[in-house]
């Protein structure tokens, strides 16, 4: 991009990122908000342990927490995402950052339990109105490359949401005031998502003045011209296949739940560790988590997304088979692998739901966002009473089955990008 007539971050020369060129500069800065939100997100399990001896919660208890944050986003998010296809607002990036904020601030002076179930839906809103718009923005960054895109987003996601954890092992036993810290995290979000959206309505505008131009130009591109020839399946298959997704989204957060809620809890309890070394074996399985996101959705852009679900969902089954009976050395192996092979899965299923249904990427990306939160805070919710109900090791064991429902994944079609079938 040119140097010349820059008034922010990003610049304003984008009369290019209008065709199809991927502008990283804006990937970046966006998957790097996406790790300041999710770090921030992050910070709620990662201070159950804290929370549990300030206000003497059981472990329903605490899943009411992870089920309050992740209900308000999942209900909101594809509500927001409908209403930002019809009506864009790239102001809901830095909007949303803030409502996160005040989230955060009400969690640090919260003086009961009522008040911290009010930050945590607070903080699940400020999540719906951020992930609909990011997304789309990251989609409209890619230049064509799909499922790239999303997966460089996510990675900011994981990143953060492994960040978080390793951040409170070392800030918050001083205390529950100590929260009021990471409110510097959101400001800087807020000040870079302002800019962000200030690119999105450029970027928008000179879209509109290239789709006005007589004649149109070669190679231009638009969010509506993202649809491939597979867009047009039968009405029929695509209901079917985005139920098969939601099927495959349910068997990933379901046990992602397992891990990322309640974790720590589960190695206190079967290998007597402390809190820390816990949160740093969480640290080690979200870290994992980010790494893996990466490599989902290139390869998906380069040997098709069906193939990608497979290996992400099902083929994740044998270690979780295997990790309720390991010691503490090979379960902290065997969840670093699980979190390398099952973060894969999302950027790719959303990538494919949006193929099928290329004309709503909000209301797609705002849906499976809203899945990707709820059906991880029911599952928190569940295997939290689950857990008081048995014990916290009887759940590992009745999740270790969920990814056989990653066969569901010979119902979908074939959905392989041009590039692919070219290359082929």
């Amino acid at each position: 991009m040119s140097s010349e007539g820059k008034v922010s971050v990003l610049g304003s020369d984008v009369a290019a990122d209008a065709g199809t060129k991927t502008v990283f500069k804006v990937l970046l800065a966006i998957s790097f908000c996406h790790l300041l939100n999710d770090t921030v997100q992050s910070l709620l399990p990662a201070i159950y342990p804290l929370l549990r001896d300030t206000f003497y919660l059981d472990f329903g208890q605490i899943g009411l927490i992870s089920f309050t944050t992740t209900f308000t986003a999942s209900l909101l998010q594809p509500l927001v995402g409908l209403y930002s296809d019809k009506h864009h607002k790239p102001n809901f990036l830095a909007i949303g950052m803030g409502i996160t904020l005040i989230g955060l601030v009400t969690l640090s002076l919260a003086p009961s339990y009522g008040t911290v179930l009010v930050a945590a839906g607070l903080v699940g809103i400020g999540s719906s109105v951020f992930h609909p718009e990011s997304s789309r923005v990251a989609r409209m960054a890619s230049g064509g490359q799909h499922g790239m895109a999303q997966s460089l987003f996510q990675v900011g996601g994981n990143a953060g949401s492994a960040m978080g954890p390793l951040l409170a092992a070392f800030i918050l036993p001083r205390g529950q005031r100590s929260i009021a810290w990471f409110s510097f995290v959101a400001l800087l979000g807020i000040i870079l998502l302002a800019d962000i959206g200030a690119w999105t309505k450029r970027r928008r505008a000179a879209q509109e003045k290239l789709q006005a131009a007589p004649p149109p130009l070669a190679g231009h591109v638009v969010e509506a011209a993202d649809a491939e020839p597979h867009a047009h399946l039968p009405r029929k298959t695509i209901f079917w296949s985005l139920a098969v997704l939601v099927a495959l989204m349910f068997s990933k957060y379901f046990y992602l739940a397992s891990l990322g809620s309640y974790y720590t809890f589960y190695l206190m309890d079967k290998f007597h560790v402390s809190v820390r070394s816990a949160e740093i074996h969480l640290f080690a399985f979200l870290g994992a988590v980010a790494a893996g996101t990466f490599f989902g959705g290139p390869v998906g852009d380069r040997m098709g997304r069906k193939v990608v679900i497979w290996y992400s969902i099902l083929g994740v089954l044998p270690f979780t088979l295997v990790l309720p009976y390991a010691n503490l050395f090979w379960t902290g192996i065997l969840s670093v692998v699980i979190g390398l092979i099952l973060a894969s899965a999302f950027s790719t299923i959303l990538v494919f739901a949006q193929e099928l249904v290329p004309t709503k990427v909000g209301t797609i990306s705002g849906t499976f966002f809203g899945l990707a939160f709820g059906l991880g805070g029911i599952g928190a919710a569940l295997l939290g009473k689950l857990a008081d109900a048995t014990n916290i090791r009887f759940v590992y064991h009745v999740c270790s089955f969920l990814p056989a429902v990653g066969i569901l994944t010979a119902f979908l079609p074939d959905l392989n990008p041009g590039k692919s079938k070219e290359s082929r």
